[in-house]
């Protein structure tokens, strides 16, 4: 049987380890902020990673999906085209994923 008060105390150490990890980046916001390396990257990071969603799109899921990569591709033209005329990320995720869905779970 575990003694009550190591379990109290390794509960309190995991209280404070998680409390601490969480309060962290808040603590160092004014430092993150100002920082050249931070900035370079919140400028670099989102087009990357939107880029690696889109090739995993369609490189990885499109070639093992029997019906071909129609789906994505339309999807993919769509948030495209809706972001290059509208300009607003959310409307042109949210039609291309929509588009998506209904296109991979229409018979």
């Amino acid at each position: 049987m575990i003694d009550s008060r190591y379990a109290l105390g390794v509960l309190a150490a995991m209280a404070v380890v998680t409390f601490g990890l969480r309060a962290l980046p808040f603590l160092a916001a004014r430092f993150l902020q100002s920082h050249p390396l931070v900035q370079r990257l919140g400028r670099f990071l989102p087009l990357a990673i939107m880029t690696l969603l889109l090739l995993h799109t369609l490189v990885g899921s499109a070639r093992t999906n029997p019906s071909g990569p129609w789906a994505e591709l339309a999807a993919v033209t769509t948030v495209a085209v809706l972001q290059w005329w509208r300009k607003h990320p959310l409307l042109s995720i949210l039609a291309g994923t929509t588009l998506y869905v209904l296109l991979r779970n229409l018979p």
